[in-house]
């Protein structure tokens, strides 16, 4: 006659949970070791920079802007060409077109500070220049930028007032 032994599972699972720490501790070899020295892991430093790129400026409506420049809060900066901003422009706007601001620093007035509230603007909704200089701004260190995505178009049917040669 057989006798049936007794089987003790807690000895099996402590050796299971013992191999699973053994194995995570050599997969992670490399990252604890960072973690234990309070270093930054790689893969951290290596997304900052995505991070950082992603930095778009917000969008702001007709009358946000409207009111931000009235009130001198805001400085609105026009991304379109030289020529484009001699016809007509926003009154009181600085020209600053894209393919001018791709040095190191753009060439804004020193009263336009890395604190001044900068919205940027171009030909309207299918414009992207405005995007693309508000994001650079961003780069360059201004910290308050923001685009007026209907630009002069939306700026000149609304009646609100605009300077140049064009009539």
């Amino acid at each position: 006659m057989t006798r049936m032994r007794s089987i003790h599972p807690l000895p099996e699972i402590a050796l299971v949970v013992l191999l699973a720490a053994l194995i995570g501790v050599a997969w992670n070899k490399t990252l604890l070791t960072d973690a234990w020295r309070g270093e930054t892991s790689k893969a951290a430093v290596i997304a900052q920079p995505a991070q950082a790129a992603e930095a778009v400026p917000m969008p702001v409506g007709l009358a946000q802007a409207k009111e931000l420049h009235d009130s001198g809060q805001a400085v609105l900066v026009d991304a379109r060409s030289a020529d484009s901003f001699t016809k007509e422009h926003i009154t009181g706007a600085l020209s600053l077109p894209l393919a001018i601001a791709g040095g190191k620093k753009p060439p804004l007035p020193k009263n336009v500070t890395p604190d001044t509230i900068i919205i940027a603007y171009c030909n309207g909704f299918s414009c992207h220049d405005s995007m693309e200089l508000g994001k650079f701004l961003i780069k360059a260190g201004y910290r308050q930028v923001f685009v007026f995505e209907g630009g002069l178009p939306e700026w000149r049917d609304a009646g609100y007032p605009t300077a140049g040669g064009a009539s």
